[in-house]
């Protein structure tokens, strides 16, 4: 199982970022994921393979998630970006078809390596 993301990188405080997550696309589905320095790491958003995304609230109206079956990627938008979205993004693949709003790896076993989202002027 390999899960790769991308797409990082140094933004100021309103800018975007769209990070792109490789990995083979099944029916189940795919969350994304963030730490902070000295934070634990927390659900962002997630996308199942039919139904409707759902992102957490603190960045609801600002992130958009998407998936191209097709490039077998997942997508994750990021709008309107705050010093406090600052982490490394991670993927990783639920066990199922659900979205589960947990960083818990029981729900989400396959994970790949983050990528670096900084947001400062």
């Amino acid at each position: 199982v390999q899960l790769q993301a991308s797409g990082g990188g140094l933004v100021q405080p309103g800018g975007s970022l769209r990070l792109s997550c490789s990995v083979s696309l099944d029916d189940r589905a795919i969350g994304w994921f963030r730490q902070a320095p000295g934070k634990e790491r927390e659900w962002v958003s997630c996308i199942p393979s039919d139904g409707t995304p759902a992102h957490r609230n603190s960045v609801g109206g600002r992130f958009d998630i998407s998936r191209d079956n097709a490039r077998n990627t997942v997508y994750l938008q990021l709008n309107a970006l705050k010093p406090e979205d600052t982490g490394i993004y991670y993927c990783a693949r639920s066990r199922n078809r659900l979205c589960v709003s947990s960083s818990n790896s029981y729900y989400y076993p396959d994970w790949g390596q983050g990528t670096q989202v900084t947001v400062s002027s």
